[in-house]
């Protein structure tokens, strides 16, 4: 079993940057493939970017090019989304995903944090 924990959400302007920061316990194997997802309301909830924990590789959804990274940290317990150039319509309820068995866009990871607000103003 994997737990996740999303945290470094908040307030930002347009142009501005944030890192949001998403922290796994539990059964840490390699073959742990983390995602970033966000939602608002109304809408279906979009896939971001996954990040692979064995090998570090990474994928990212079309609707953010080249604006959001994907990281871990050396102990491949912490895992980051930096957003940069922020955009108003980047405004969502931003979640960490975490699951063995797939690593993709599509949000039907098996272990979920809470969630975390990014709000980002004209």
């Amino acid at each position: 079993e994997l737990r996740v924990t999303e945290s470094g959400g908040g307030s930002a302007q347009a142009g501005g940057s944030l890192r949001l920061s998403c922290a796994l316990s539990g059964d840490l194997h390699d073959n742990v493939c983390v995602a970033w997802f966000r939602q608002t309301p109304g809408k279906e909830r979009e896939g971001i970017a996954t990040i692979y924990r064995g090998d570090g590789s990474t994928t990212y959804s079309a609707s953010v090019p080249g604006r959001f990274n994907i990281s871990q940290d050396n102990a491949k317990k912490t895992l980051y989304l930096q957003m940069n150039s922020l955009k108003p319509e980047d405004t969502a309820m931003y979640y960490c995903a975490a699951d063995t068995a797939r690593c993709w866009l599509r949000p039907d990871f098996k272990y979920w944090g809470q969630g975390t607000q990014v709000n980002v103003s004209s």
